[in-house]
């Protein structure tokens, strides 16, 4: 499988997971942690910011927290993060704070972002973990359009 295949088969993933969570009436966005050495996925989830009523409880939190638990640690550095969509400045410090190797995201969020966008997190003098691998706009209109239609249906 090559890279290109191998991207899109865990960004369709998290984009189930994103549609998943349009369907609990949550900002659709998907994510999921693979094991980089094995190509299991260890942690999926959409965001459950309302559910939980935790403004944390965003989809890239929730599969790290899962992630961590699941190996009894708090860095994994062996571990690949998919989102649907570039993670904020608050994912940003925790994927950071994890250490996880790769971040792939689908589509760019000029609005909140904070890797491309924003804050550039990984930039910053403060951030402690920068030696991750970026990879951006892997299914990226998809990703887009899961976000436009459920703003569409709320408006």
């Amino acid at each position: 499988m090559n890279d290109h295949t191998h991207h899109h088969s865990f960004m369709s993933i998290a984009l189930e997971e994103a549609h998943l969570a349009a369907a609990r009436d949550e900002v659709p966005i998907g994510a999921i942690i693979v094991d980089s050495q094995t190509g299991e996925v260890v942690a999926r989830a959409g965001n459950r910011t309302i559910e939980y009523a935790d403004p944390t409880a965003h989809a890239e939190i929730l599969v790290i927290r899962e992630a961590c638990a699941k190996t009894g640690k708090q860095r994994i550095p062996e571990f690949d993060l998919y989102v649907t969509l570039e993670p904020c400045t608050m994912c940003a410090a925790a994927i950071s704070f994890a250490r996880i190797r790769t971040l792939v995201f689908g589509a760019k969020d000029p609005k909140s972002g904070g890797i491309l966008h924003g804050a550039k997190f990984f930039e910053q003098p403060t951030c402690h973990h920068k030696k991750i691998e970026i990879i951006d706009g892997i299914m990226a209109n998809e990703c887009r359009q899961v976000l436009q239609d459920y703003f569409k249906s709320k408006r």
